[in-house]
């Protein structure tokens, strides 16, 4: 993209939102319903997308992308009045009389950066929150899939305001040239590395940022005595690992934690449920291109790795597949063990105790999410008190993501700032305080001369002592 193109589509969108016409009720609900509107009239055209781009079955793309959008619209639909509405906020009496409001107010121009796993989901689903607020916004698809990106950006500008929503198709160069512009937010979902070139860019104008990060989530697999409750704990277990774009994906299981005692029969029960899920390859999506692929294969061919598979472990350059693979504890200091996975390799390491995982994750950077399968309270309590990430889901995997009324976002190196529902419309607003006061009364001590009286005052004042005030104010002479 031309950078005289580029200034000229900024302008244009700024110049639109100084028009004030987003800020609408009607122009807000007008473009959610026209997202609702292309996710229905061009569903067959989001599957054969992402199958183009990652071989996502249509149930899968169904329910990971399509699905969850048709929900996060209508969530906010049935939700947009009241999120602008403004928050009454109750004045203690010393500052009778007056009246006070928070009133939420778009930020203006947004830049939202997609990413290749979830490329419909992840350009769409901080787009509602930025629509709902009221902001106008330039969204970059994500170059990595370009069948998904070429459909946002030829078909998508149909049903919404061109004006206010731009979409940008492009690599490297065109990311590079949007974060030397000034944004009022930047909303980026990719790799750790990319979100520090992202947020050393906006350091520049002091842009807020929100970083979707990720890194290595952990799942607790604590000692199941009953056998359906393990049954159905390893599968949510394989659910979470090779369900969502084969193991491609921030919130989902990196490795395992497991008794030494209990290990082989989770081990045996893992391997029986990916037999009977992934028996056919149509049902698991392919790594999203060469690079990615070849990674995986150097994760699992350091020889000290290799040594640790205890399933799978096969791969296939022609269509960019890679076998479901458990592998049981691979050296710690390994690649495998310190960088995201991201894909369908599953290490599982062994403890003497299972309160001995808490240490294990404490040690290391804060993930994007903590799964715990267990039936001990003082566990979970110990697990929620003694760690720090994102979200902890206890019995499950990745239902949070699809929770309207929970925040979605990590701590530390796997990101900050969060959305979702309510939270997406607040991550793009900012809650303005309003505060109305009358002439009625003045109270001189506010002002110079000063004396001791006036010091008492303000005592009273700031420990609302309301008799001590009332007397003292009968008791002042106007001056």
């Amino acid at each position: 993209m031309e950078l005289v193109e580029l200034e000229e589509l900024l302008n244009e969108v700024r110049q639109t939102f100084k028009s004030g016409k987003t800020r609408c009720f009607s122009w807000r609900k007008r473009q959610l319903e026209g997202i609702l509107e292309f996710l229905h009239d061009k569903e067959q055209d989001i599957f054969s997308a992402l199958k183009q781009d990652l071989g996502k079955h249509k149930v899968e793309a169904f329910r990971d992308e399509v699905g969850i959008l048709i929900k996060s619209v209508n969530y906010a639909l049935s939700n947009l009045k009241k999120w602008m509405a403004s928050q009454k906020v109750r004045m203690p009496w010393a500052f009778f009389p007056s009246s006070a409001e928070v009133l939420p107010e778009p930020l203006g121009v947004v830049l939202i950066f997609s990413s290749w796993n979830f490329p419909i989901g992840l350009a769409l689903e901080p787009l509602i929150g930025a629509i709902s607020a009221g902001n106008v916004m330039v969204l970059k698809t994500a170059e990595l899939a370009p069948a998904s990106s070429d459909l946002i950006a030829n078909v998508l500008p149909l049903y919404l305001d061109n004006k206010a929503i731009k979409i940008i198709q492009g690599g490297q160069f065109v990311g590079e040239q949007l974060l030397d512009c000034k944004w009022d937010k930047i909303f980026f979902t990719g790799s750790e590395r990319v979100g520090r070139i992202v947020m050393t860019k906006a350091a520049k104008h002091l842009t807020p940022v929100i970083l979707e990060l990720g890194g290595k989530c952990p799942a607790i697999v604590d000692t199941l005595s009953n056998l359906r409750d393990l049954k159905v704990a390893v599968r949510r277990i394989v659910g979470g690992k090779w369900g969502p774009c084969c193991g491609q994906a921030c919130i989902g299981v990196d490795y395992l934690l497991v008794e030494d005692k209990f290990a082989p029969i989770l081990i045996d029960l893992l391997k029986t449920t990916i037999k009977r899920f992934y028996v056919e390859s149509d049902n698991i999506s392919r790594i999203v291109n060469k690079q990615h692929f070849q990674r995986l294969c150097d994760l699992l061919n350091e020889s000290s790795v290799r040594d640790s598979i205890a399933f799978g472990g096969s791969s296939d350059y022609e269509t960019l597949k890679v076998e479901p693979t458990i592998l049981v504890n691979p050296p710690l200091e390994s690649l495998l063990m310190t960088e995201e996975i991201f894909g369908p390799l599953l290490p599982i390491i062994t403890v003497k105790k299972i309160e001995d995982s808490i240490e294990f994750i404490s040690k290391r950077p804060k993930p994007l999410a903590i799964y715990a399968f267990t039936k001990n309270e003082h566990l979970k309590q110990r697990i929620i008190a003694e760690t720090s990430s994102g979200s902890i889901t206890f019995n499950d995997t990745m239902v949070q993501y699809a929770c309207d009324a929970l925040p979605f976002g990590g701590v530390g190196l796997s990101g900050f700032g969060k959305y979702h529902g309510k939270f997406s419309f607040d991550a793009f607003s900012h809650g303005k305080a309003v505060l109305r006061r009358s002439f009625l009364i003045e109270f001189v001590c506010r002002y110079p001369p000063w004396n001791d009286m006036k010091l008492h005052f303000m005592r009273c004042l700031y420990r609302f002592d309301y008799i001590g005030l009332l007397l003292m104010w009968l008791g002042l002479k106007r001056e």
